[in-house]
């Protein structure tokens, strides 16, 4: 009989549903919090059930000599050491979904409170005043409100604000016309956003694109008077250049349930008169914490005890028989799909996906998932394998996929091609014997290419002294070349340059190379390859 241990506060339905499965379950909702009692008894366990308090590390990892799943009940995995779980083979689950409603009400409400100064005047009230004058508010009816991040929860805030009678204006690459159609909104740029809206609302993830995304100068873009809500992610807004922006009156007010530092006990923002502040309540409904606690003990408990694997952040969904023989082509579709993501700025149309010869008759939906999923996760990381294609959707990209027998000198193959309303691009790989992934074609030019973690990727004319200036750039900024490949559809026409690098390269090397004027263009590129 498998054996769990819930190690968080998780709902006594949830503990029930592991004992009707068959499943033998420990309910220790404190232990979380005692690292060392929890590193003694891991050994015991097949599965691990948490929430937010109990960190799974790579130094717990190493005592959990049985253990199989973590399933996290919630969205963030901040807490779990996902690369230190793929390596000892734990799969590592999330109920990306079960609060989404929740969030998206909060910032509702929390737009409420900053429109009509509620605890304020709640407080004054209590306090036996009568200051009615006092706290002269706004109507919702008739703003603009600026989401900015329509996918899953920021959708269901647009939605709700449509129902408010606002107009909604909305920013996101990755939005599709056809999306923001059916939610009823205007998909604009963000200097648009900044500038038409009353409300601004967040709901991206943090990453490096979004950290800061309102800044002291996109802050200043702003229209007077415009008030803020942050209940995605701390980080997004820069929370010195806010307090400055609401003691001179640009920002009228802000209201904030997360915190670039938290627990937060202590921030810049704290008892200004025209913040409204909540401890990360998000997802802090009963209905959203029963959601997710029975969502991941159903999860558990059917990869426990049939291998079926749901929701899972480092592992497809594919049968252990499929597992064996799937392996490094699950690999190649998600580098597959990350460098179609990384090389990609604008909102995707559709995703199409080649297969030829023996991978054409693999399990075509475990591989969609992995290529899909490394498009997404370059702008969010949020994104798994299971909640890619619903992301996709969502965003309105057309998935299509195509069979077909052996057609070329490759038993088999894999080729992406990604489409916008300005260019389609495409890249093909394989597998060869020794079980890694390869691409062999970058833009219809063959090639034979590694996949490494750091990758520099050009485009150019064909014309001498090419390889010199790259070698002698990075020999410059003392960046080491480990390796490096070289294509071109002809004499002197387009060429490309993949260098394997030792390190992520500088954003300033990039920039020298640019202002060279021989490149068309310069990519750093990341690959998870562990």
């Amino acid at each position: 009989m498998p054996k769990v241990l819930v190690s968080d506060e998780l709902s006594e339905t949830a503990v029930q549903i592991f004992r009707d499965r068959g499943v033998e379950v420990d309910y220790m909702p404190k232990l979380g919090k005692d690292k060392e009692k929890l590193a003694e008894l891991i050994g015991q366990y097949d599965g691990l059930a948490i929430r937010s308090a109990t960190k799974v590390t790579e130094k717990l990892l190493e005592q959990a000599t049985n253990l199989k799943v973590v399933g996290r009940a919630g969205i963030g995995v901040d807490n779990v050491d996902i690369p230190a779980a793929s390596k000892k083979g734990v799969i590592v689950m999330n109920t990306p979904f079960g609060n989404s409603i929740t969030t998206a009400e909060h910032a509702i409400a929390m737009m409420f409170s900053i429109a009509r100064q509620i605890p304020e005047a709640n407080a004054s009230t209590h306090a036996g005043k009568w200051e009615k004058s006092k706290f002269m508010g706004v109507e919702l009816f008739n703003k603009t409100l600026g989401v900015i991040g329509a996918g899953n929860i920021g959708g269901i805030v647009c939605d709700r604000a449509v129902g408010l009678k606002m107009r909604v204006v909305a920013y996101d690459p990755f939005l599709s016309e056809e999306r923001a159609k059916q939610l009823g909104v205007t998909k604009v740029e963000l200097d648009d956003l900044l500038a038409r809206a009353d409300f601004i609302t967040l709901h991206v993830p943090l990453t490096d694109k979004t950290r800061n995304i309102l800044s002291r100068e996109n802050l200043a873009k702003t229209k007077k008077g415009v008030r803020i809500i942050n209940c995605a992610r701390g980080g997004l807004i820069d929370e010195a250049a806010l307090k400055d922006a609401l003691d001179t009156g640009h920002v009228a007010a802000a209201a904030l349930d997360v915190f670039e530092v938290e627990p937060a006990t202590d921030n810049v923002l704290f008892n200004h008169p025209n913040v409204v502040c909540t401890p990360h309540l998000g997802a802090s409904t009963t209905e959203a914490q029963e959601n997710v606690a029975l969502q991941v003990a159903e999860q558990m408990s059917d990869y426990l005890l049939t291998g079926a694997v749901q929701n899972a952040l480092n592992m497809p969904n594919v049968t252990a028989e499929e597992a064996a023989v799937m392996g490094p082509w699950v690999k190649l579709a998600a580098h597959l799909g990350a460098f179609i993501g990384q090389m990609t700025d604008e909102p995707i149309k559709a995703i199409n996906i080649l297969y030829d010869g023996a991978v054409a008759d693999m399990n075509l939906a475990a591989l969609n998932q992995s290529v899909i999923a490394g498009v997404l996760k370059a702008h969010n990381p949020d994104v798994n394998l299971v909640s890619a294609p619903v992301v996709a959707k969502e965003r309105g990209i057309q998935i299509s996929t195509t069979r077909q027998e052996k057609t070329g000198v490759f038993d088999a193959y894999i080729k992406v091609t990604m489409v916008t309303d300005k260019r389609e691009r495409s890249v093909a790989g394989t597998c060869f014997s020794d079980g890694k992934p390869r691409f062999i074609q970058i833009k219809g030019i063959n090639i034979d290419a590694e996949i490494g973690p750091h990758m520099l990727y050009t485009t150019n004319e064909d014309v001498p002294g090419i390889i010199g200036l790259l070698g002698m750039t990075m020999g410059k900024n003392n960046v080491n070349i480990a390796n490096f490949t070289l294509g071109r559809s002809g004499v002197g026409q387009d060429a490309i340059a993949i260098l394997y690098l030792d390190q992520p390269i500088d954003p300033k090397v990039v920039e020298t190379l640019e202002s060279t004027g021989m490149f068309q263009q310069v990519k750093p590129l990341e690959f998870d390859v562990a």
